[in-house]
């Protein structure tokens, strides 16, 4: 064996090559410069570890490939080889469960993707889904490192392939907190759930200039891609914030009512909310007079654990609420039309955000339970030019799709395909409650009378009066609150006041459900 020299001023012992190590470790754990530190807090932006120390218990960080450097060449790279070579990665804990994470470090090549960058990701997001455990992604990066070429671009592609291959099977979020354009936008489109930082962070396909080169339009990169943009008008965002502490603090909160995988159930807690406490102030939030909005948030807020819920979505399609809360301690999904907006009627966006959250439920073994209060679909040319049909078909194949425990409560109005579409008992809902104040029906009993009785009323001396007549009369007949559960098709008719308990009672009775779907490859849900 051939022993080579040591090079001149080279460690030649143990003790020299561990401090020759440590020395590199902090080069590493420094970044690039103080200056390139100080740039990025210029920019209202945390580095990349201040943010994975935010986001992770602390001292519980394992980092990966901390001394990973590319191998590339050519315009100026061969001379620029940084530590990390601009990601980091590792696993950690958040409250003491096992997460994987990775952060662009903007400092390093402005967080652009290389080869040995989408490596570094692929092997962090391989030892995810084989450990069974959340991955976070941290991002920051100016998309595809251009001296690489189709390197960088083939290193997304592995990334996509590894979101899709992880959904359904563990959690994915992804935090923008910087710039995201071009192909790289599409990953955080394949994760479970996105957050954004307003002012800071931004997505889109094609950036201002090409905009305005192609269409002549003029806009902002926030005007295009920024939080609020895609929080309420594209509904790319699920989360939006001020800043990135309280962003990251609110993704530490997501994780702890998710599982850690599609193996498991979500973490049960003990609650110092009464199981059996009544809630009699709901008999003055919901008024009897379907006409009169109310506030569905305070429903929910009366009836969960200690009042607390995390709402996703909560900007874009605000005519329904998806939530996740718990109840006597147990995490529960919680889909529910919220009737101070359009009345709490589904619409395009509100189906397709529902049937996305009764999925991500399904797929992590979240029961679900529905508040109804659905006046119909929203009616309008533009709605079924825009394929009402196909958006709903959604919502309803994610409701027939689910096979855990699902229990759905009829407040007021449950009317025609809204209902059946909202997990009626007719596809597959576990148990179904209503209030004394549910109004089952094919339609409003204004509506119905109109077409029911349109040759009496068009006879009548007087049409007013006999409309009237009519439309009590089908009330009385039809709409009565006991009709559907004489036949059968609601379980129980309720005190309000009792709700908590019994849904508490119903979700403990079906913790233990089983459910099977045929055997296939896939579905092949409407689109």
């Amino acid at each position: 064996m051939t022993v080579l020299d040591d090079a001149p001023g080279e460690p030649t012992d143990a003790r020299g090559r561990v401090a020759e190590l440590h020395e590199i470790r902090a080069r590493a754990l420094a970044g690039p410069s103080e200056k390139a530190t100080e740039a990025q807090h210029a920019k209202g932006k945390l580095t990349a570890r201040e943010r994975i120390e935010l986001l992770l218990d602390p001292e519980s960080f394992q980092e990966v490939e901390q001394l990973r450097r590319h191998r590339a060449s050519g315009f100026g790279l061969e001379s620029k080889k940084p530590y990390t070579d601009g990601v980091i990665t590792g696993w950690g804990t958040v409250e003491g469960r096992t997460v994987f994470v990775y952060a662009h470090d903007f400092r390093i090549f402005g967080g652009a993707l290389g080869e040995a960058h989408a490596t570094k990701i692929h092997k962090i997001m391989d030892m995810a889904i084989a450990a069974g455990a959340p991955l976070v992604s941290l991002n920051d990066g100016a998309g595809a490192r251009i001296q690489e070429g189709v390197s960088a671009l083939a290193g997304y592609g592995g990334i996509f392939q590894r979101n899709t291959k992880a959904s359904g099977v563990i959690p994915q979020i992804s935090v923008m907190l910087g710039p995201c354009a071009g192909g790289a936008a599409y990953s955080p489109a394949l994760t479970d759930f996105v957050f954004m930082v307003r002012e800071t962070s931004q997505m889109f396909i094609t950036g201002p200039d090409v905009v305005k080169a192609v269409t002549g339009e003029e806009i902002s990169q926030n005007g295009l891609g920024g939080a609020d943009v895609h929080a309420e008008t594209s509904g790319v965002c699920h989360f939006a914030y001020d800043d990135e502490e309280t962003c990251i603090a609110e993704v530490r909160y997501l994780l702890s009512l998710l599982p850690q995988n599609n193996r498991e159930n979500p973490p049960t807690v003990e609650s110092s909310d009464d199981a059996d406490r009544r809630s009699d102030v709901l008999l003055d939030l919901v008024p009897a007079d379907g006409n009169r909005p109310y506030d569905m948030a305070k429903v929910i807020e009366e009836i969960v654990d200690d009042g607390e819920y995390l709402e996703v979505h909560e900007r874009w399609a605000r005519n329904i609420i998806c939530a996740l809360a718990r109840l006597d301690g147990r995490v529960v999904g919680i889909v529910a039309n919220q009737p101070q907006s359009l009345a709490g009627v589904l619409d395009i966006e509100a189906s397709e955000k529902a049937a996305r959250f009764v999925q991500m439920c399904d797929a992590f073994n979240i029961p679900i339970v529905t508040f109804l209060d659905v006046p119909g679909f929203l009616p309008g040319v533009d709605q079924e030019h825009g394929g009402i049909i196909r958006h709903g078909a959604k919502l309803l194949y994610a409701y027939c799709n689910a096979t855990v425990p699902r229990i759905s409560l009829i407040l007021r109005k449950a009317y025609g395909g809204a209902y059946i579409v909202m997990d009626s008992q007719s596809i597959g809902a576990d148990l179904t409650y209503a209030w004394p104040t549910n109004e089952i029906a094919v339609m409003g009993a204004e509506g119905a009378a109109n077409v029911i009785f349109r040759r009496q009323i068009a006879d009548a001396t007087d049409p007013d009066a006999m409309r009237s007549r009519m439309v009590k009369e089908y009330k009385s007949e039809l709409m009565h609150p006991y009709y559907a559960a004489e036949r059968g098709l609601v379980d129980d008719v309720i005190d309000p006041a009792e709700t908590r308990e019994v849904l508490i009672r119903s979700l403990a009775m079906l913790q233990n459900k089983h459910a099977d779907l045929p055997s296939r490859k896939h579905g092949n849900p409407p689109q």
